[in-house]
């Protein structure tokens, strides 16, 4: 009979309030983490640049040489970099 009440006494220690509290933050996680974009109107963002080629002609090695392109987000949503942008030399070296 001992042990059966020791069983039932168990039971009823069990720490509800605990396992409340631990689901409640991990849905206030989950929620924090979907909206960490923030302000932004869940749009899309879409990038676009001025100019599509930059054409040179024929230059000697070791010239250095510069230009400008404006990029801008045509999207409704907010535009971020997860790297650093960089270009690529499809022609010519």
């Amino acid at each position: 009979m001992s042990k059966k009440h020791k069983r039932q006494k168990q039971r009823k220690n069990f720490p509800w309030p605990l396992v409340v509290f631990g689901g409640i933050l991990l849905i206030l996680a989950a929620f924090f983490f979907t909206n960490q974009g923030g302000g932004d109107g869940g749009g899309t963002p879409s990038i676009a640049v001025d100019q599509q080629k930059i054409e040179y002609g024929d230059q000697k090695f070791g010239t250095n040489l510069t230009f400008a392109i404006k990029v801008t987000n045509t999207g409704d949503g907010t535009l971020r970099f997860k790297e650093e942008p960089y270009i690529e030399v499809l022609e010519g070296c």
